[in-house]
């Protein structure tokens, strides 16, 4: 999916198997889902620790960040409470969200896993900035947190 497009509302659990959905999560504002591919893996756990890092930022932006990968609700809830997160991490089981944004890909030897991509949604579901680097764990919270003040100054 690209900047403009309408994404479709959806449900997943969180960290603690309560089920979210995207409009709910979008109902204050902003939601700046990213997908990462390993819970508590060095990378992810680099780039969720950013995020949080960054909590007061979003909030001033009027937005929040949502986490999401394949891994299973105990494993989200484990890497939520070892890093203190403090923002809802969804568990797509079997991709279904991830394979809808384009946020997934092959990885050999056959699996399909979460790819690391960005999406600043707005409240009316409308993609409003896309990050898709694989190897700066700090640009994506960095690279939508701009996009978000942008947008507010526009």
């Amino acid at each position: 999916m690209i900047v403009g497009d309408h994404v479709e509302d959806f449900e997943l659990q969180d960290e603690t198997g309560t089920p979210r959905r995207l409009s709910s999560l979008l109902a204050h504002g902003p939601v700046v889902l990213f997908f990462y591919p390993i819970a508590s893996s060095g990378g992810c756990t680099q780039e969720a620790c950013h995020f949080r890092d960054l909590a007061a930022e979003f909030a001033a932006a009027g937005a929040r960040p949502v986490g999401i990968s394949s891994d299973d609700v105990s494993k989200q809830h484990a890497f939520a409470t070892a890093h203190t997160l403090g923002y809802p991490l969804l568990s797509d089981d079997g991709n279904r969200v991830a394979k809808h944004l384009g946020a997934y890909r092959w990885f050999l030897p056959g699996g399909l896993h979460t790819r690391r991509m960005t999406f600043v949604i707005s409240p009316d579901r409308r993609i409003r900035h896309v990050v898709a680097s694989e190897r700066s764990m700090t640009a994506h919270a960095d690279a939508a947190l701009e996009a978000l003040r942008q947008e507010a100054a526009a």
